[in-house]
Formats: structure tokens, sequence, C-alpha cells
């Protein structure tokens, strides 16, 4: 944990776990509790809340610099590099990837009616009740639609089968300490 640090300005977030929009005053003081995947999660009065990495400068951070992507080629990504992308998403409320959480079921390349290339990723959530799932989806989609062959991509949150522990890989376990 960093210490506490004041805004430098008014800047947006969402509230965890509610996913309500709001705005966090200038002077605020808030901890940043973890930055992963190019944004911030920050404790403060409000509760948690995320800070996305362009208003890194709010936190008097540098905006992070979010890994390329392993392939900047105009051929269609290996599934591998799809999978890769995928790990540089982060539940806000878990400093662990949704690929080690056990979070994503599927990815894979399809070809629609236009034959435009799509992927489309199969994803569940820690609890249903999760309101963090749409910007958790949102995130994926956008690091899978970044590929220069990929036209779109579409992210479906699943309930089955049902999340549970047993779901995270061992990689996951050890950043929980559950190892």
């Amino acid at each position: 944990m960093e210490a506490l640090i004041n805004l430098t300005r008014t800047c947006d977030a969402m509230l965890i776990p509610s996913g309500v929009k709001v705005k966090i005053a200038e002077l605020t003081p808030v901890e940043i509790t973890h930055k992963l995947g190019g944004n911030f999660t920050v404790k403060g009065p409000f509760g948690l809340a995320r800070i996305e990495g362009v208003d890194a400068d709010a936190l008097g951070q540098e905006i992070p610099v979010v890994e390329e992507l392993p392939s900047q080629k105009f051929e269609l990504p290996e599934k591998s590099e799809l999978w890769d992308a995928a790990k540089g998403v982060y539940d806000p409320e878990i400093p662990v990837n949704i690929v080690d959480l056990g979070l994503v079921y599927r990815i894979e390349v399809t070809k629609n009616s236009e034959s435009k290339n799509i992927v489309e990723a199969d994803i569940t959530l820690t609890a249903p009740g999760c309101s963090m799932g749409p910007m958790i989806a949102e995130d994926l989609r956008q690091k899978l639609k970044a590929f220069p062959a990929i036209d779109d991509a579409v992210v479906n949150i699943v309930w089955d089968p049902p999340w549970n522990r047993d779901m995270i890989t061992e990689e996951g376990k050890m950043e929980l300490g559950l190892m």
C-alpha cells in the first residue's frame, strides 16, 4: 500500500463494487491499493474506486505504459496472443488478472457474414451480482479488438459453469496468498 496522496485535480472514477460513475474532487485524499492493467484502484473516504490510467496525473503518477501487443502484424493473432492480451485485464477488486482468476472460459476468432474477423470471448464473474462485470467485459473487448487483423470483439458474460475458487490458476493462487 502506498501513502495517502491528495488528488491534484478532479477526475472521473467508478465506485467499486457498485459501478457508479462519479467525479472525485481535487484534494481528496486517496491511497492507491493497486495499479494493474493500466488503471488504478484507490481507497478514500468514498470507499474503493477505479481511476483510469489516462487520469494518472491526478494521482501524481505517470500515465501507465500498457504493454504493446505481442503481434503488430496484420495476420490473425495466435490463440496464445489473445489469451496473453486477456491477462492484461484485471478485476479492480482483486489484484489478479482475469485469466489467472479463472474467469475466462473461451476466446476464439470467427468470421461474420461480411467476412470480418471477430473475436468472441466467454467470461464469468466471481459472483452473479458483481456490478464490475460490464467494465471487465469492456476492458477485455478493447484488448482483443486492438489487434490489427481483428475487426471487432464480443465478450459474453456467462454463468455456466459457475465460477469457484478451484478455477484460479496456481499463479493466481500464489498472488492471492492461497498457496
